[in-house]
């Protein structure tokens, strides 16, 4: 039987045992961010199952222009080889794996972890924008709240990212002057 080494500095007790147990402000900001990519990945599990015809048709709610089949039938959901729905589930995993990698001095001992999952998450949210304040209103002219809800998780997940990438900038510049 192979012998589990650590990793970044953490034996895989440790790193269990601070993730499970463990409560800190970084800590608790990155089981947030995780907790808001798995909302939405539910949102696009649901627009999954209508792109890949699973199911034909998704609840709207009945007022405003909301009309989920077109927004997520549009050529633009399709441009990227297939369906944009299993894309941004991949990326909430990955922001998920990014928050739950690495022990309460990530910030310190790896600075570029929390560094790369705010820029990570960033760029989903740009895309995320994009969509919502000029795919859906101007082009699509319909909304669709599963995307809406998509949309409002991948900007919270920067927004729980951004301390920590603080806190990890200050690090690297105290790492560069001393040294």
């Amino acid at each position: 039987m192979p012998q589990i080494t650590q990793w970044m500095g953490h034996q895989p007790s440790e790193l269990r045992q601070y993730l499970q147990d463990g409560s800190d402000p970084y800590l608790n900001l990155r089981r947030g961010a995780i907790v808001v990519s798995l909302i939405g990945i539910a949102a696009m599990a649901a627009t999954t199952l209508l792109q890949t015809g699973v199911v034909k048709q998704l609840p709207d709610p009945p007022r405003g222009n909301f009309h989920t089949k077109k927004v997520n039938s549009s050529d633009e959901a399709y441009s990227y080889g297939g369906p944009d729905s299993p894309i941004a589930i991949t990326t909430h995993g990955v922001n998920m794996i990014l928050a739950s990698m690495g022990g309460q001095d990530r910030s310190s001992r790896h600075p570029w972890l929390p560094l790369l999952a705010t820029l990570f998450a960033g760029a989903q949210a740009a895309t995320a924008g994009q969509y919502l304040f000029w795919r859906m209103p101007k082009v699509d002219k319909a909304w669709c709240p599963y995307c809406i809800v998509d949309a409002l998780m991948h900007f919270a997940t920067v927004a729980f990212t951004l301390p920590e990438a603080r806190a990890a900038l200050q690090a690297y510049r105290d790492r560069r002057l001393s040294g």
